[in-house]
């Protein structure tokens, strides 16, 4: 019984709305082009002009007067849509048997009628990367926009192979190894990923080779022909990691290995930010709201990372990592921006930089002409507590502002007396 009233409380009840859309007399964040006064118009998923003074016969006006208009936003690390409820295994679709598993999709286990989806949506998350978790390799992440009855019409158009880098020291305050023990455990375990990618470079030398000779060849095998992109260096390999000793590996690793490169994680990376700017690698991090790594780390080193590392001149997207709470990415970005990041940069940390990270760029992460319609309509600032959305599209619909949150909000608030 109990489970039967969460999921009719879950489902949506509107149905969200297609067509042309006016925004007139607005504030619009446009992210890359400064902060106007104007008009937003929606044709056929796309924002078809951006100005003052945009007059249309066919579209529904939304008065925009006090309002401010703003790109979605892009979680760049979650688990949404791949996970239901922590607790639960059954629900948990985000990890795979095997240490070296690339070819499993995240896209393929996507559920979009997740109840955490809505729920994200009504603050203002348009878009999410969907990423696996598990071995060394455990799988391909994929960008989302969270709107649609099924994962392939969810899907933005990129994806992303993951790493994990090894851990190369103290895993806890409670590893009890020696230092010879850990200094042995670490040539290891980076022996290991060597060797790895070595079979990886061995395939594509043949597979280069049958191209070049127009040879057909039997190719199948799923796990080398997903790192193949990375491999030619098409896609950029999003590698976890965040210990200071590790990110100053993982470095040296990428540098040596010559591999186009994405940092995730990065939680010390506030520790070697120069570094990681000299290498010109982009850092996916977060989240902000989070602990201090180590117990001697100041209570703010979280939320100053972010700050940090772009001050140093990195390029940084933020991420929840999380599934039912992506929807607190504002309030990530919102800590990150009031310690040391700048609203400008948070805004940028949460829209057009993972756009440009997953090279999406061209259609997503800020509002310009030609763009994907995922727009944030709010009374304010983005990253207040007390701003409210008012519209949200995505892809051009007019996405209603309901979730389970809101439901059970109206049930209860105006419910019925009951029995005396």
């Amino acid at each position: 019984m109990l489970t039967t009233t969460h999921i009719a409380f879950g489902q949506q009840v509107k149905k969200a709305e297609a067509g042309n859309f006016l925004i007139k007399n607005t504030t619009i964040h446009t992210i890359t082009q400064g902060t106007i006064k104007g008009d937003i118009l929606i044709e056929d998923g796309r924002i078809a002009n951006v100005g003052s003074g945009i007059v249309s016969k066919e579209a529904r006006v939304i008065d925009g007067t006090n309002k401010h208009v703003y790109p979605g936003m892009i979680d760049s690390g979650s688990r949404l849509g791949l996970q239901e409820i922590g607790s639960i295994s059954l629900t948990k679709d985000f990890s795979e048997l095997g240490d070296f598993v690339p070819q499993m999709k995240a896209l393929t286990a996507v559920n979009p009628n997740s109840v955490s989806i809505p729920v994200t949506r009504v603050n203002g998350v348009t878009t999410v990367f969907a990423k696996p978790q598990g071995g060394t390799f455990p799988g391909t992440g994929a960008v989302i926009d969270l709107f649609g009855y099924t994962p392939e019409q969810m899907s933005a158009g990129a994806e992303g192979v993951i790493m994990q880098f090894p851990s190369t020291g103290r895993r806890h305050r409670w590893d009890s190894r020696t230092d010879e023990d850990i200094s042995k455990d670490a040539e290891k375990a980076i022996a290991k990923i060597n060797d790895m990618w070595n079979e990886i470079l061995a395939y594509k030398k043949i597979d280069s080779i049958a191209k070049a000779t127009r040879t057909v060849w039997d190719n199948y095998n799923p796990q080398m022909q997903a790192m193949m992109p990375v491999a030619y260096g098409k896609n950029p390999l999003f590698i976890e990691v965040n210990a200071k000793n590790d990110i100053e590996a993982a470095l040296q690793w990428v540098k040596d290995k010559n591999i186009k490169a994405v940092f995730m994680g990065v939680s010390e990376g506030w520790r070697i930010a120069d570094k990681i700017a000299q290498a010109g690698i982009p850092v996916i991090t977060g989240p902000v709201l989070d602990l201090p790594g180590r117990e001697y780390h100041r209570y703010d080193a979280s939320y100053t990372n972010a700050g940090i590392m772009t001050k140093a001149g990195v390029k940084v997207a933020i991420r929840t990592n999380d599934a039912e709470n992506t929807r607190n990415l504002p309030f990530n970005a919102g800590f990150a921006a009031a310690y040391g990041m700048g609203v400008e940069e948070a805004l940028k940390a949460v829209t057009i930089h993972p756009a440009q990270i997953f090279g999406i760029d061209k259609m997503y992460g800020s509002i310009e002409k030609g763009k994907v319609a995922n727009l944030v309509v709010a009374t304010g600032d983005l990253f207040e507590t007390s701003t409210q959305i008012d519209y949200l599209f995505i892809r051009g619909w007019n996405v209603p502002l309901e979730s389970r949150h809101t439901l059970l909000n109206d049930e209860f608030s105006e419910r019925t007396p009951g029995l005396k």
